[in-house]
C-alpha cells in the first residue's frame, strides 16, 4: 500500500483535542511526541551506559567518577532533547513564563526538599565525598554505594538490602567513609575480664586472637590497650587494621570475638 495513502486514511481518523500556544494538537501528535519523549530516554540512557563502559573507561578512570559524568551527560541530553522536542512540536517555550511565575511559589515550596536533594546529588557528583563502590556508614545504616542518582543514593547493605538514601542527607549528616583515603582501617574491640586474671597472659592471648584471623593486617602490628584496673575488672581494647573493601567492621568484630572467647576460655579467664 502507497505509505502516503495510508497516512492520509490514518489522518482522516485523527481527532483534534485541543490548541495550545496556537498549536493544534491531535491524538496522533501527542501519540508522536509521547514516542518522542520515550526515545529520548532512552537515548540518554543508551549515552551514559555507552559512555560509562566504552568511552572513559579509556581514560583510566575509577568507576565513581565515570558514573557520574556519565549522569551529568544523561541530564544534558534531555534538558537539550525535551527543548528540541518541545519547539519540533510547535510550542512556543516562551508560553510557558506565565506559568511558571504562577506556580513558582507554591511549587517551590513543594518541590523544596526534591531540589534539595538534586542539588545536593551534583555537589556530591562534583566533589565526590562518596563514589559507587566505597563502604559507608550513615547513622544505622552501613553497606556499599551501588549507584548516586539525581535525587537519591543506592546503598546496598551488608544484609544484600538496598536503601535508597536522600542525597542531601550526605551533606548535612556525619557520613564515614571507610574507603576514602584507600588506605587500611583501625578496628578497637573492648575486652573485660575479672580483676585477678593475668595481665600478661591476657594480653598475649588477645594477640594471639588477632594473629589468627587472616583479616587482620600484620602491619601495622594489632596492638592492647588496658584501660582501667579499677574494681572487679579489667578493661582491655585490643587494635586492629584491616582493608575495609575485603571484610565489614561487624563481621571482623564477631570473629575476634569469637576468638578471644575461645582462648580466655582455654586459659580459665572469666570475662567480667
Amino acid at each position: 500500500m502507497n505509505l502516503d495513502l495510508w497516512l492520509a486514511r490514518l489522518s482522516a481518523y485523527d481527532i483534534r483535542l485541543f490548541s495550545f500556544s496556537g498549536t493544534t494538537f491531535t491524538a496522533l501528535s501527542l501519540l508522536q511526541l509521547a514516542f518522542a519523549v520515550v526515545l529520548l530516554f532512552f537515548a540518554a540512557g543508551t549515552l551514559k551506559r555507552w559512555m560509562v563502559a566504552r568511552v572513559l573507561v579509556r581514560f583510566q578512570m575509577d568507576l565513581g567518577t565515570r558514573q557520574a559524568i556519565g549522569s551529568i551527560v544523561r541530564y544534558l541530553v534531555l534538558i537539550i532533547g525535551f527543548v528540541v522536542i518541545l519547539q519540533t512540536a510547535g510550542i512556543n517555550l516562551t508560553a510557558f513564563n506565565v506559568v511558571a511565575g504562577a506556580l513558582g511559589v507554591g511549587v517551590g515550596f513543594g518541590l523544596q526538599n526534591v531540589f534539595s536533594n538534586f542539588i545536593s546529588g551534583l555537589i556530591i557528583m562534583f566533589e565526590r565525598p562518596i563514589k559507587v563502590g566505597d563502604r559507608i556508614e550513615l547513622t544505622n545504616i552501613e553497606g556499599v554505594v551501588h549507584d548516586i542518582g539525581a535525587r537519591r543514593t543506592t546503598v546496598v547493605t551488608n544484609d544484600n538490602v538496598t536503601i535508597l538514601v536522600p542525597n542531601q542527607r550526605f551533606i548535612i549528616d556525619n557520613v564515614v567513609n571507610l574507603v576514602y583515603l584507600a588506605s587500611p582501617v583501625r578496628l578497637r574491640v573492648p575486652v573485660n575480664v575479672a580483676g585477678a586474671s593475668d595481665i600478661t597472659l591476657v594480653r598475649q592471648l588477645l594477640l594471639e586472637a588477632a594473629a589468627d584471623n587472616s583479616q587482620v593486617m600484620a602491619e601495622p602490628p594489632p596492638s592492647v590497650f588496658l584501660l582501667s584496673l579499677g574494681g572487679g575488672a579489667m578493661s582491655f581494647e585490643l587494635l586492629v587494621w584491616y582493608q575495609p573493601r575485603e571484610c565489614t567492621r561487624q563481621l571482623l568484630t564477631s570473629e575476634l570475638n569469637f576468638g578471644i572467647g575461645a582462648k580466655l576460655r582455654a586459659h580459665g579467664i572469666n570475662n567480667a
